[in-house]
């Protein structure tokens, strides 16, 4: 049973004790590929050579909106230097992590606006998939995305939104990451609208080191448990384990033109 893991965080200082031997125990476990994802300027070359190391190992580039106040003017020019400079780059996958999150209180809204508007339109420059982080922002998100279509789609990280906001979402080319939040038994509406998604629209993910999933509670998520995820929601989904990884796995394929 081949898995991808679609959102992680491995280049973090969580991993740096025991990376090798989580890399080594994920594949063993059939986690075959990790899309590992930036998310400001400072952690970008890090997060490169990390990759580097690892022809398994897939990067994304972004500026996410949570670390809004230690964004500078100039990361936005280098973000695209980053673009230009590894284009065409068999281990370069996406633009992200990237988005809207109206959950924080001080994190300017405005700014956010601005700051993911031209990362999109980055990813529709270099023809990438864009890799979405949303938080209570569903509606803003896919007014953006409506006035700019990205040709490659992209992921809506930790979905959690209603079966309506997803059906937007599918119809503007994005698959719906789903991870270990949904597998928490107070997810109540997320259990209903799982039941209900198509699975040509899903992706799985973990977004370790965070997120961990109900099995795991209190501890370091990581690409290890994704097979325990993938049980938990295929039970949700009313399928079997196999039928959702190989469905997730190829929506992966197709997504990052593997």
């Amino acid at each position: 049973m081949e898995l991808i893991d679609t959102h992680t965080h491995l280049d973090f200082a969580d991993f740096d004790s025991d990376r090798r031997e989580v890399l080594a125990h994920s594949r063993a476990l059939g986690v075959r590929r990790m899309v590992v994802l930036g998310v400001y300027q400072r952690n970008w070359q890090r997060l490169w050579d990390l990759v580097q190391t690892d022809a398994g190992l897939f990067a994304a580039f972004g500026l996410h909106p949570v670390y809004l106040d230690e964004h500078r003017p100039a990361d936005l020019s280098e973000l695209g230097d980053w673009l230009t400079r590894l284009h065409g780059h068999r281990q370069l996958c996406a633009v992200g992590e990237i988005g809207l999150d109206y959950f924080v209180e001080q994190p300017d809204r405005e700014r956010q606006q601005s700051l993911f508007e031209a990362q999109l339109k980055l990813a529709v420059d270099f023809q990438l998939p864009a890799l979405l982080h949303v938080r209570r922002s569903h509606a803003a998100v896919i007014a953006t995305l409506k006035r700019i279509r990205l040709p490659c789609g992209g992921i809506i990280h930790a979905f959690a939104g209603s079966h309506e906001e997803a059906r937007e979402y599918i119809k503007l080319g994005f698959k719906l990451g789903l991870g270990g939040a949904a597998t928490w038994p107070q997810a109540l509406r997320m259990h209903k609208v799982l039941a209900q998604l198509p699975l040509d629209a899903v992706v799985l993910e973990t977004d370790s080191p965070d997120m961990a999933p109900a099995m795991y509670p209190g501890q370091r998520n990581s690409p290890e448990h994704l097979p325990a995820i993938c049980a938990a929601l295929a039970e949700r989904m009313g399928i079997s384990p196999p039928a959702l990884a190989e469905a997730s796995t190829r929506n992966a394929y197709e997504l990052f033109n593997w």
